[in-house]
């Protein structure tokens, strides 16, 4: 018999906060264990972290091996950054021509399964698809979440940016590509997102999901059409919101708001329980539209 899936319903709010702080460092492991043991004790609070923990294998929906597609990881120079990057490019197999392309920007634990995945799932729509891995001057994604996130805490930050830039202009160069560049980001990638919009004059489309936006002197720089992705339950990111807003606004900036109602940060990872799958596809589907319409149109 299937077990139900678990959502964010089945845990305190407060254990979901505790949870969101942890993965973005602002507590560790210790500290979500002692905040959650008030709700279910020593051990139960091992297993609420256990049960919040991504599962890459149940989630997957794009085997790497899929016949459809093809798949490689490559490196990129970014004599600007660390001097070289590597990252995991997807395409469909029988692709006749060139096709746009799409940046895919993880979350604050470098190029993990997941990300790989969703980058398999923009290229079945027919895009050249890649995803760098901002770890990989430290090694790449150490196979652990919890080693990632330790790991991305000792990144330059302004070299991690150069490399994101010479990334997207490496994608947007390749042999494979139209020239038309979109970019997709989650957490840490969204802001990632925001932040090529005011880079990259030559971007026609982001969709950051949940991230942190730009500084906000340099939102009049944005020429892509952006598609900002919030959750409702997400006092963090959405503190910045109300400005971020004001400034494209009076910039002129063509943009839309998606805001799933009763999401949590993260909803559309759906490795674990913040998953909110009428939320995610509402997000996801929005995001292909726009590219659809700014890349392919």
């Amino acid at each position: 018999m299937n077990r139900r899936r678990q959502t964010a319903d089945d845990f305190h709010p407060e254990v979901m906060r505790l949870f969101d702080q942890y993965v973005h460092g602002l507590i560790d492991r210790r500290g979500f264990l002692k905040g959650a043991a008030a709700f279910a004790g020593s051990t139960g609070a091992v297993g609420l972290l256990a049960a919040l923990t991504p599962n890459f294998a149940a989630a997957q929906q794009i085997a790497p091996e899929d016949a459809r597609l093809k798949t490689e990881s490559l490196t990129f120079p970014s004599p600007k950054g660390y001097g070289e990057g590597r990252g995991y490019l997807a395409r469909p197999a029988g692709a006749a021509g060139k096709l746009p392309a799409v940046l895919v920007v993880h979350e604050n634990r470098g190029l993990n399964p997941h990300i790989e995945d969703v980058t398999r799932r923009l290229a079945l729509e027919g895009y050249l698809a890649f995803a760098p891995d901002a770890l990989f001057p430290l090694g790449g994604y150490p196979g652990n979440e919890d080693s990632a996130r330790a790991k991305f805490q000792e990144l330059d930050q302004a070299k991690t940016r150069e490399d994101m830039i010479a990334a997207a202009n490496w994608l947007q160069a390749h042999a494979e590509s139209s020239g038309r560049l979109g970019v997709i980001g989650f957490c840490y990638g969204g802001a990632i997102a925001n932040f090529l919009a005011t880079r990259l004059t030559g971007l026609s489309a982001a969709a950051p999901f949940y991230g942190s936006g730009p500084a906000l002197e340099d939102v009049g720089r944005i020429q892509a059409e952006l598609l900002v992705v919030l959750a409702d339950n997400d006092e963090r990111v959405n503190a910045g919101w109300p400005a971020y807003e004001a400034a494209l606004k009076q910039a002129g900036v063509t943009y839309t708001l998606v805001r799933p109602p009763g999401t949590q940060h993260g909803f559309n990872n759906d490795t674990t329980p913040r998953f909110d799958e009428a939320g995610a596809k509402q997000a996801w589907d929005a995001a292909l539209a726009l590219f659809e319409r700014r890349l392919k149109g």
